[in-house]
């Protein structure tokens, strides 16, 4: 059992190195920084909270809270539970491993690596805005996985993070946002529109 943990470090590290030194370019490395920041994605908060209040009248009110619910559980569970629970280092803070990591940020936090917390909320939410907007975005819906994505690859291409620590995120935060989409669809659930936007 240890061989097997010894190799998936090391894959996870190989894949660390490859995302985060090999697989780069100047273009990458002046947006991809960005990307993990809130206020570069303002206009989709925006507009997620003025079409929920344009098209559910007060159910869009307790939509609106249930992501926001959501978003603390990820945060939560990943932060302040599986953080502390694994206890792994970043690699940028890593003895160990921080010789071989470009850190492309100021800063590189004390908390834990696994799980990633950007991963975790941004999953979350992907997952709950796809099932509870399902029948209004349709296909669209899946824009906000490639919105998770890009953010949670943001996290292992500046350096903080491995790729088993956003995968990881995402699953868990796919698991809770899932969990609270399918409780909200059920005690609450979203009236139907009179003309479908997409």
């Amino acid at each position: 059992m240890e061989n097997i943990w010894l190799w998936l470090k090391t894959c996870d590290q190989r894949l660390f190195i490859y995302i985060n030194s090999s697989w780069t370019n100047s273009f990458f490395d002046s947006i991809l920084p960005l990307c993990r920041e809130a206020n570069i994605w303002m206009p989709v908060y925006l507009f997620l909270l003025v079409f929920a209040l344009l098209n559910f009248g007060s159910k869009g009110w307790l939509w609106i809270l249930f992501i926001l619910l959501t978003f603390t559980l990820t945060d939560q569970i990943s932060s302040k539970i599986i953080k502390e629970l694994v206890g792994r280092p970043r690699p940028c803070r890593d003895p160990y491993f921080a010789q071989y990591v470009r850190l492309l940020i100021n800063n590189c936090s004390t908390a834990g690596s696994f799980t990633s917390s950007h991963a975790t909320n941004h999953f979350g939410a992907a997952v709950f805005i796809s099932v509870t907007l399902k029948e209004y975005f349709k296909d669209w819906r899946y824009a906000f996985f490639i919105w998770a994505a890009i953010v949670s690859y943001a996290q292992v291409y500046v350096g903080i993070h491995y790729p088993a620590d956003v995968i990881g995120g995402a699953v868990v935060g796919s698991l809770i946002g899932y969990t609270t989409a399918k409780f909200f669809n059920r005690k609450i659930g979203l009236p139907g529109l009179a003309a479908a936007p997409f």
